[in-house]
């Protein structure tokens, strides 16, 4: 993985600077990418070993099936076993990066007896919690009177959770403990409504309300992060675990509610406090994932969930060091009032990158159908037939706005333009591995279905030009799901070369076409216009570099030149480029370019 974060230098943007990109029709001309760091010397961890026993097994760490996704989305399990085998399929093909589900703070009401309400019902999680025969709320409450008769809660939330925090997580000890009950620890936290924290915990001198933060944790062991990240060791990946999510406000769910955030800054804070005392120096913890979704569009920066972003980039900055990755969604339908186009969406893209988050991997929402995957010259095509229960029978051009290749050139815009302005973002790609129903639902709840690895190909395809990471949510239940499941066809068929950018690009004296993608090893490019079809053996008569280093690429993309006389295609004509192996596999999903008819070397493609 490309852990970049600095503006790379000069000489390579003179480098970028003169290559002639391949343009659609009617499109603005992408921004060639750019070094926005130097590269480091090593692209990812490196396993521990190559095989390891435990009481769960004996796993190899060996990569078997690399594959162009290479980070997944894994939720909370109870067997530790479960999450040994699921980081060992991960590994096997390709995958270096996890990012962790997590939980949600929620603010609640108690009962005259102080115990914990969900639903106007006593809660079942947090009722078995209590100090001296009190109830943990009337215990806290006492403890406050204790200090200054007239202090109170005025608030009450709670936070579940399978970790097991350390002391680093109490401000005032004296006031804020752990409770053990059974197989859980509670952390009982006294905190500040408007999230300042106060350092001096005096709960004497002046009469306060407090805010009662109750955490149901984890008494089994070993803590659940550090299991995960000792696998992140083990199978040399990153481990992104999530941040507390935002109360939603109860009016419009898809915000945060506003007079809570300062209480999950305290949560926040607290919870990083204590991971950096306990994982300082730990390679595998790669970051933190912020798990509220928002849409990505124009008017986000009035989003009261950017308050959120920005005080707990400000918070894992200080306390960590790392970043913090989100994941915003699209919506591209033009028969939704909320439907956005690319340009509004890379408006979007701008106001995330000002609240200082360090990774945006936008979900292409070729998943849920709010997004489709087709080809300029494909716009007055009928929509797949698994995207008709979102836009019904339309082509694509009646349904969308634009195709997830033109949100995610947008957005690779946007993002150059947010780093010469001085911020350091990557943007990701979140494939999504289902469809929007199936025969089959792959997820516990909704109508969510299995998709194919042909589908997956083309979404890589249409997102992989403009990123510098692929990841898709999510791993259990979408790539394990039917049979063939997702993760099996990716292993029998990993070999396979998906091709997701095409560059009239000169070598010498000679016009040419420069292709990226994977699996490029051994390949003849195929070109496909109204003259005929020409395929030219790269080994034979180009060059191939397979690990390319003058400008941020996903981990395995290559590139890879033939000459090509460009003249021969008739102005305006759309050209099909595809890469195929000896073995007979070849690009299920080719490229649709076309180019300038001026000289090779010259600006002015379109």
């Amino acid at each position: 993985m490309r852990w970049l974060f600095v503006v790379a230098g000069a000489a390579i943007l003179a480098v970028v600077a003169a290559v002639i990109i391949v343009l659609p029709s009617g499109d603005p001309e992408p921004v060639a990418v750019r070094s926005a760091a130097p590269k480091p010397s090593s692209t990812e961890p490196t396993p521990a070993v190559s095989e390891f026993t435990d009481p769960c097994g004996t796993f190899d760490t060996d990569k078997k099936a690399p594959y162009a996704v290479t980070g997944y989305w894994i939720t909370p399990k109870s067997n530790p076993c479960t999450w040994r085998k699921q980081l060992q399929e991960i590994h096997s093909v390709g995958g270096d990066t996890i990012i962790r589900i997590g939980y949600g703070l929620q603010f609640r009401t108690v009962n005259d007896a102080g115990e914990i309400l969900k639903d106007g019902t006593v809660d079942s999680l947090y009722e078995p919690c209590e100090e001296d025969g009190l109830s943990c709320h009337d215990a806290a409450v006492q403890d406050l009177r204790e200090a200054n008769p007239d202090n109170r809660v005025g608030r009450v939330y709670v936070y579940r959770t399978d970790e097991l925090f350390g002391q680093d997580l109490f401000r005032c000890p004296a006031m804020e403990h752990a409770v053990e009950v059974g197989k859980r620890t509670y952390y009982r936290l006294i905190t500040q409504p408007d999230g300042s924290d106060d350092a001096t915990c005096d709960f004497s001198s002046k009469a306060r309300s407090y805010d009662l933060i109750l955490v149901a944790g984890s008494n089994q062991g070993k803590d659940s992060l550090t299991q995960l990240l000792d696998l992140g060791d083990q199978f040399g990946m990153r481990v992104f675990p999530a941040l507390p999510l935002a109360p939603r406000d109860s009016k419009a769910k898809i915000r945060a509610e506003k007079r809570h955030l300062g209480t999950l800054t305290t949560l926040t804070r607290r919870i990083l406090q204590d991971y950096g005392v306990r994982f300082a120096g730990r390679d595998s913890l790669g970051g933190v994932y912020q798990p509220f979704e928002v849409q990505m569009s124009a008017t986000l920066a009035t989003n009261p969930t950017l308050e959120v972003y920005a005080d707990q980039h400000t918070i894992v900055e200080q306390e960590l060091g790392k970043p913090i990755l989100i994941s915003p969604y699209l919506d591209a339908r033009k028969r939704v009032a909320f439907g956005q186009t690319p340009k509004q969406v890379a408006e979007g893209f701008k106001a995330l990158v000002k609240t200082g988050v360090g990774i945006i991997a936008p979900q292409d929402s070729r998943g849920t159908g709010k997004v489709g995957l087709f080809w300029p010259d494909e716009r007055d095509n009928e929509v797949d037939e698994r995207l008709r229960s979102m836009v019904g029978e339309s082509t694509y051009d009646t349904a969308y706005h634009g195709s997830t290749r033109d949100y995610y050139r947008e957005m690779a815009a946007a993002r150059e333009e947010m780093i010469d302005q001085g911020y350091h973002v990557e943007l990701w790609a979140n494939v999504e591995a289902f469809e929007p129903s199936g025969e089959q639902p792959c997820a516990p709840t909704g109508t969510r279905g299995k998709t194919d690895k042909k589908r997956l190909d083309q979404a890589v395809t249409m997102a992989g030009r403009y990123v510098q990471k692929i990841v898709s949510y999510m791993w259990s239940d979408f790539m394990t799901c039917g049979d063939p499941s997702l993760e099996t066809e990716i292993s029998r068929d990993w070999q396979r070369p998906i091709a997701v950018d095409a560059i009239r690009r000169p070598r010498d004296i000679q016009d040419g076409v420069e292709v990226r993608g994977y699996n490029l090893k051994d390949g003849t490019v195929t070109i496909t216009w109204s003259g005929g079809t020409k395929e030219m053996v790269v080994s034979a008569v180009g060059w191939l570099d397979e690990d390319p280093i003058e400008e941020e690429l996903p981990v395995g993309m290559a590139t890879a030149w033939v000459p090509f006389d460009w003249a021969q295609v008739p102005a305006g004509e759309w050209v099909q480029i595809g890469v195929k192996l000896p073995s007979g596999q070849a690009t299920t999903e080719p490229l649709h370019v076309r180019i300038s008819t001026q000289a090779a070397g010259t600006e002015g493609a379109n």
